[in-house]
């Protein structure tokens, strides 16, 4: 088996709006943001991942850094395909002589069309992929979580990314009920923004509300340890000054209010479809929160005591989705729900 893998090369690949997380032989070899900046003259690659991310916001004319998803999906064509060649250039190689065959398993949101699939198997393949495989991310998240997706029981998972939030009830191999929707981490920035704005009267870039998430998120009012205030520096929209403007945790909390029910209601409505007897083993088991946006501070509270169902923060949030796709490519003889 050792002898053929030096001539394959099997990634599984975890291509999120925020982050792209590769796994290799059970490893973490690239987790970086999903960005590139390129030369605008001459289309070619200058950074990708963290320090094209620094760059982000502060280029000149000549360097462009793009985002090449946007709510889950390829908005940028030529930006992914770069992307995902330049990320797997970041793995180590050891001492190959030649560049080995290349087997992915790509995560995909489950609400993607037939369009938007297609663009991320030919992204895949253009970047040097010969054998590729997809899967949806709720079921990627469930495998990466430990949960034995091919058991006759229901389980639900949520997971809230960059671009969009995933909520989907699995059972026998297969997702009974599903949505996707478009609010996740990238929204709950924008509404940081849009706040600071309206509310300070400060511009803030996407970088600096990304850090106030970080630091001081929360989907609730109120905390048992609430993190102390962050401080923004930034331009008066007025008066162009420099301004200093220390932000609590229950600000964030109010400015995601509206973006956390739209999470809610569709928490609700996939429940809704749910088959009573897969119904009853959720309320038994509780839900599994996933994503980056699970570790907005008290969301699992908030979802508990909203739905009456326990909500569990899974362990390693950030990277369930990229571990269930490698379990997935150990398995791929085996698990009939990958496509390819």
């Amino acid at each position: 088996m050792k002898f053929f893998s030096f001539f394959t090369q099997e990634l599984a690949i975890d291509l999120g709006t925020a982050n792209t997380v590769i796994i290799h032989e059970d490893r973490i070899v690239v987790d970086e943001p999903s960005i590139v900046a390129i030369d605008q003259n001459t289309g070619k690659l200058i950074a990708v991942g963290e320090t094209a991310r620094q760059m982000h916001g502060k280029t000149h004319d000549s360097i462009k850094t793009i985002r090449p998803l946007r709510d889950g999906v390829i908005a940028d064509f030529n930006a992914a395909e770069q992307m995902i060649r330049g990320m797997i250039q970041k793995i180590p190689t050891g001492n190959r002589l030649f560049r080995p065959s290349l087997r992915i398993v790509v995560a995909i949101p489950s609400g993607s069309t037939e369009v938007e699939i297609r663009a991320v198997r030919d992204s895949s393949e253009h970047a040097g992929g010969q054998d590729v495989y997809l899967i949806y991310e709720p079921m990627a998240a469930a495998l990466g979580t430990g949960i034995d997706v091919e058991a006759p029981e229901g389980n639900m998972v949520v997971d809230i990314g960059g671009g969009t939030a995933e909520i989907a009830v699995i059972a026998l191999g297969g997702i009974v009920c599903n949505k996707s929707i478009r609010v996740a981490g990238d929204v709950f920035t924008n509404d940081i923004q849009t706040y600071m704005r309206h509310q300070h009267n400060i511009k803030i870039g996407e970088r600096t509300a990304e850090d106030i998430k970080i630091n001081v998120g929360s989907a609730v009012a109120e905390l048992a340890n609430p993190p102390k205030d962050y401080t923004v520096r930034g331009p008066n929209l007025m008066t162009a000054l420099p301004v200093e403007v220390p932000v609590s945790y229950q600000e964030v909390a109010y400015s995601l209010e509206r973006s956390i029910a739209k999470i809610e209601a569709g928490v609700l409505g996939v429940l809704e479809q749910t088959p009573p007897e897969l119904y009853a083993d959720i309320v038994q088991k509780g839900v599994n929160l996933s994503g980056g946006g699970a570790l907005l501070r008290g969301l699992d509270k908030r979802l508990s005591e909203k739905i009456n169902i326990p909500f569990h923060v899974v362990e390693d949030p950030l990277h369930a989705v990229a571990r269930g796709a490698g379990i997935a490519l150990k398995n791929i003889h085996n698990f009939p729900f990958l496509m390819r």
